[in-house]
């Protein structure tokens, strides 16, 4: 599961767990990226504090493991390279990236890196959020070159949570509550690094 989790929350976590349930998956890897290519570096927190609140909210579960392979590789990071790497690794396993409703429009309008080759080394995991519909009739209209992959496209529905990383940051800046929208280990994460905040710590790219 990619992102950029700035910060992680609930519904990362419950997407996260349907996934797991529902495709029989032995575990979910979290891989937050470095620089994400559709936002400026300046926009985003820090890799590394992104990659520590994405640990701390998935370590009591056994089930959940973060990756630094993104964070710790230089320049854009894109779903392929990653995907490859996986791959590489864990030539036996059977791949699955699980991602929102609206990331898979992009990828099935061919907006992600590679995204023939992407669908052709994975299987994806397209989770319902509010204010996207899935509607698989609408894949019709892919083009050729992608159609034979969308074999390998599967969706589900998952509880309506209308919880944003960009609202939370907001309520950060705003100076309103985020507690039961993050864990307590995040929110206490926010509030020491005071991340978010309208006048926040200094950006830092190596471990606290």
């Amino acid at each position: 599961m990619g992102g950029t989790f700035d910060p992680i929350h609930y519904g990362h976590l419950m997407t996260a767990s349907e996934a797991r349930w529902r495709f029989g998956l032995s575990g979910v890897i979290f891989v937050p990226n470095r620089h994400p290519p559709h936002k400026e570096a300046r926009d985003v927190s820090a890799p590394e504090d992104r990659y520590l609140m994405t640990f701390l909210a998935t370590v009591t579960n056994p089930h959940f493991t973060v990756s630094r392979i993104e964070i710790d590789r230089e320049g854009p990071s894109y779903a392929i390279d990653t995907i490859r790497e996986l791959r590489r690794t864990r030539p036996e396993d059977a791949l699955y990236y699980i991602t929102g409703a609206d990331a898979l429009e992009q990828i099935l309008r061919g907006e992600w890196r590679e995204t023939e080759q992407l669908l052709g080394l994975c299987r994806f995991i397209g989770a319902s959020r509010p204010g996207y519909r899935l509607d698989p009739e609408q894949w019709s209209s892919a083009n050729s070159e992608l159609r034979p992959h969308l074999r390998n496209i599967h969706t589900m529905e998952i509880p309506g949570m209308a919880i944003s990383s960009t609202d939370i940051r907001a309520r950060v800046r705003d100076d309103r509550p985020i507690t039961y929208l993050v864990p307590e280990a995040v929110e206490g994460y926010i509030a020491k690094h005071r991340l978010y905040a309208q006048s926040p710590a200094p950006l830092r790219e190596g471990p606290p």
